[in-house]
């Protein structure tokens, strides 16, 4: 139980990536009052967290009413993760989610709440999870909650993070996160590929 409750809150902060969202978070927040800040990151964080919880719960309907198999969802978050990865090991000038709309108004949902946190590949990894049953289900929730902690903690400290530590360590550790991530990805392209074989 411990070992699949550390499992699940390693890969969700991996996906998350909160500190790889630190510079996002600062420059998407940098026209925001600085007395708003702190509620605009806590806000995006429970709009996030509402929605993983949500695809956590309602995951297995989702999939059957697509008619999608556990095999197909875990070959397809394989390569997303694996994609997502890349970008982190390798970063992009639109960094990691691609290019976002510099906006001078308070952001809201999007970009920060979607896709920064609760992005393609958290979305695919909560349906993994609801797809292994509801015995376990508490196990993710009390992950996807200390996750939510994590972000809160990191990101109502990112414009001191991003001062204190410096865009060199911050990248260095994006990108070892990216290189564990892409361990993850593959392990899971695998297993879904030997599951398909064997259904054959």
């Amino acid at each position: 139980m411990s070992e699949s409750f550390f499992q699940s809150f390693v890969l969700l902060l991996l996906v998350t990536d909160p500190i790889g969202n630190v510079p996002l978070f600062v420059a998407a927040l940098h026209q925001v009052p600085r007395e708003r800040r702190a509620r605009v990151i806590v806000r995006e964080c429970a709009i996030a967290f509402g929605l993983l919880l949500a695809f956590m719960f309602g995951g297995q309907h989702f999939l059957d009413a697509l008619q999608l198999s556990e095999i197909s969802l875990r070959i397809g978050g394989g390569v997303i993760l694996f994609l997502i990865a890349l970008r982190m090991v390798f970063p992009q000038p639109g960094g990691i989610f691609g290019d976002t709309e510099d906006a001078s108004v308070e952001p809201f949902i999007v970009p920060l709440a979607i896709p920064a946190l609760a992005g393609p590949s958290a979305l695919v990894t909560v349906l993994l999870f609801s797809s292994r049953g509801q015995m376990a289900m508490p196990v993710y929730v009390g992950a996807l909650s200390l996750v939510a902690a994590v972000w809160l903690v990191v990101l109502l400290s990112a414009e001191y993070l991003q001062r204190v530590l410096g865009s060199a360590v911050m990248a260095a550790f994006e990108r070892l996160m990216g290189l564990i991530l892409t361990a993850i990805a593959i392990e899971m392209l695998l297993a879904g590929i030997r599951d398909y074989i064997q259904s054959l």
